[in-house]
């Protein structure tokens, strides 16, 4: 599915609140810039990463950040460039003098969309002027695998094997070990105490790392960034708690996570009072660990939590490689008012280092504006941040204006500091 670069969603509304939070964006770009190469100083961001974004009309913010991003394919092709450019600026800074990299992909996949995307990052590295060779952790994958992707393009796969401190594929060894397996079912020997430099950390994989404190760096963050341009920070903001202790089929933990639905949903309708807005507040429950959109529900009210079904609570039991769901996140829900040729639809925003270089909407036919649209039946279409539309009140139709994309940017970035603060927390604790 394709799209003009310039092109974004036709919105079913605009409410004033997100409007005024756009212009105001617009309108202290150097304030804000300047905050963000402050940000970057005290605490470098990571190689890679994407956000989940949802525009609610009265609300911009993350749901979610990736640091093991898995759609570059869904990148609109023509800016390719920026992404090449951000890779030679963002890996010189990481590690100066940095030729080799090794990328280390999933090993329970064989879906052809990830080894696009696979090929898609190996592209902007070679063409950054970096050996990039692919390897996996897979115990069936003896030998290179040569695979022919729909695209056109031919990747090779090969075995990873270590001698003493250091990992490579046949005879090539990496100087930076590019980390694009999230680590759900732990960190295995090979890759534990190298000389090579992982990114990111092994530490911020699926195995170790909670959303609950990355939200929690995230909180902070957007206090911090609201009171610098003088906004309430829960307009870009969810509120969150965390529970723990939690057995969906054995019921346990479910009195906890009754209050605190109940309190989030208070919390929430005080702000949906205080703003006006109408619709209902509900509260998305999803695993405190773990990635493609699985473990995740939304309620309405506690009592949903009471009744849940024997099919929602197997579903809410398991996350990616059937890892028991023991932790979860509730994250206020966010509305989607954004929709792409009618599917309901969410903004991405990938970024190397701190450059922005694009994203897509996930697009989904069969969800609703209030729904998880990670989830099979999904579709991309591509965006590109070509401009930012610096006077919003001189467009024709403001809601097509493509300083959207400039708000998805700052936003997107906001959550990146997070997650810079997060691998800064980890290298203290060593």
């Amino acid at each position: 599915m394709q799209n003009k670069p310039e092109n974004i969603p036709q919105l079913q509304t605009i409410e004033a609140p997100l409007h005024q939070l756009e212009k105001q964006l617009l309108s202290q770009q150097v304030e804000i810039e300047s905050w963000l190469r402050h940000q970057w100083r005290k605490t470098p961001p990571l190689l890679y990463s994407s956000v989940d974004l949802r525009n609610s009309g009265f609300k911009l913010a993350p749901i979610d950040t990736n640091l093991f991003s898995a759609g570059f394919n869904n990148l609109n092709p023509d800016f390719l460039p920026m992404a090449i450019q951000a890779a030679q600026t963002e890996l010189e800074q990481l590690r100066v003098g940095c030729l080799r990299i090794l990328i280390i992909s999933e090993d329970h996949t064989r879906n052809m969309l990830y080894f696009e995307s696979l090929a898609t990052l190996q592209e902007i590295l070679l063409k950054a002027g970096f050996a990039a060779h692919l390897g996996s952790l897979r115990e069936d994958l003896t030998e290179p695998q040569e695979l022919k992707l729909p695209s056109g393009r031919t990747i090779y796969l090969e075995p990873v094997q270590r001698a003493g401190n250091k990992i490579g594929v046949g005879d090539f060894t990496a100087c930076l070990i590019l980390l694009n397996n999230d680590l759900s079912s732990g960190i295995p020997p090979i890759l534990q105490n190298l000389d090579q430099l992982v990114c990111p950390p092994l530490e911020l994989g699926w195995a170790t790392r909670l959303k609950s404190n990355h939200f929690r760096h995230y909180d902070a963050v957007a206090n911090e960034f609201a009171e610098l341009i003088n906004i309430d920070p829960w307009l870009i903001n969810p509120y969150f708690r965390q529970c723990d202790h939690v057995d969906f089929l054995k019921r346990e933990g479910e009195e906890q996570l009754v209050k605190h639905t109940e309190d989030l949903l208070q919390a929430i309708q005080k702000k949906y009072d205080q703003y006006g807005i109408k619709q209902k507040p509900f509260v998305v429950i999803k695993a405190d660990a773990g990635t493609y959109g699985m473990g995740v529900m939304s309620v309405f009210s506690a009592d949903e939590l009471r009744h849940l079904n024997r099919k929602k609570r197997t579903h809410m039991s398991t996350a990616k490689g059937n890892r028991p769901i023991t932790q979860v996140l509730l994250q206020e829900g966010v509305y989607t008012i954004e929709q792409w040729q009618e599917p309901t639809a969410e903004p991405v925003v990938y970024m190397l280092g701190r450059c922005v270089i694009g994203g897509f909407y996930r697009l989904h036919a069969g969800r609703s504006d209030s729904e998880n649209l990670n989830s099979p039946g999904m579709q991309f279409a591509p965006l590109a941040f070509t401009k930012a539309c610096n006077n919003p009140e001189q467009c024709a139709e403001p809601n097509a204006c493509t300083n959207r994309l400039y708000s998805y940017g700052v936003i997107a970035r906001l959550a990146l500091v997070a997650a810079a603060r997060e691998q800064a927390e980890l290298k203290e604790k060593k």
